[in-house]
């Protein structure tokens, strides 16, 4: 007896001891199709501010330390223009939204929440996200476009704004720290400020197809602008019109946190900082594995986690 509770005690130790690796959190919704371009920039002479949001699921709470967008950079700029991006993170309405809404689209069921998660905006101009860019096609064209024909309804449903052209580009994207979110479903926007053009984020296959990343649930693309806010338009069944839907091109990537608390709880923070040291082994390798800059970092994107 007394051999077996020694050998029961050594692998205890060995248990904590020994870092369990998080797994690795991929995702990626495919390769531009060629059917759509939808405006997702801030406001410029010509455009009213445009938000493009597009859902994805984590099954478990994630550290997402990267992203690409992929888009379209039209009336003759270049990849070289683009100045800024910016990416926020929305709950699936009617979470963060006002009840009832307004009735000025014509339907909120399954849209991104009337405002974002705000400790998931990352922003270049702030220093939380870094960039780089590289081109995809020189001269891509797509079908169909929304640029300015966003309109509360009955005025909804303009069918687009026809083909437009330019350079395809795909941006890579460092979130400074990364942004951490408990299990749920969620809709990421990126906005892209190009001098002199415009961003217009690339429709992808919907359904998802390998070697994008199928998932139950998936949800089409919607947008708005700052006449619309804080309501959002379908593009496929309330602009467009028709039975066609859309997904954007884009892809996230980080690790899992499987042990975190649970946000709300009284020992949230502190379970989930013990689980990070256990699967990392220390919470110095945690914060350098996942991205973040320092520690301290770390620990202030997990407390502020551990409030929502």
């Amino acid at each position: 007896m007394k051999r077996v509770s020694f050998a029961a005690t050594v692998i205890a130790a060995m248990w904590l001891t020994s870092p369990a690796w998080a797994d690795p959190f991929f995702f990626r919704s495919g390769a531009p199709d060629g059917l759509l371009g939808a405006l997702s920039q801030p406001a410029s002479t010509e455009h009213l501010d445009t938000e493009t949001a597009d859902d994805f699921i984590l099954s478990e709470t994630t550290s997402i330390a990267h992203a690409t967008v992929t888009g379209l950079i039209t009336s003759g700029a270049s990849r070289a223009d683009i100045s800024n991006v910016e990416v926020e993170v929305y709950h699936i309405f009617p979470r963060d939204s006002v009840m009832p809404p307004s009735g000025r689209v014509p339907s909120r069921a399954n849209s991104p929440g009337d405002v974002e998660i705000d400790s998931a905006t990352r922003d270049g101009s702030l220093g939380t996200l870094t960039f780089s860019v590289s081109s995809v096609d020189e001269d891509f064209t797509v079908a169909n476009s929304v640029v300015d024909g966003i309109n509360p309804a009955p005025g909804n449903l303009t069918h687009g704004e026809g083909q437009e052209s330019g350079e395809a580009v795909e941006i890579t994207i460092d979130f400074t720290p990364p942004i951490v979110l408990p299990a749920d479903h969620y809709f990421l926007r990126p906005q892209v400020r190009v001098d002199g053009g415009e961003f217009l984020y690339l429709s992808a296959p919907k359904p998802i197809n390998p070697p994008g990343t199928p998932f139950m649930g998936d949800l089409q693309a919607w947008i708005r602008n700052a006449d619309l806010q804080p309501d959002w338009l379908r593009i496929g069944a309330d602009i467009i019109g028709g039975t066609r839907t859309f997904n954007m091109t884009f892809s996230l990537s980080g690790d899992t946190v499987p042990k975190a608390g649970i946000p709300g709880q009284a020992n949230c923070h502190g379970k989930t900082i013990s689980s990070l040291a256990h699967q990392f082994g220390g919470i110095a390798a945690a914060a350098s594995d996942l991205g973040f800059p320092s520690v301290a970092s770390l620990q202030e994107t997990f407390a502020v986690f551990c409030q929502q």
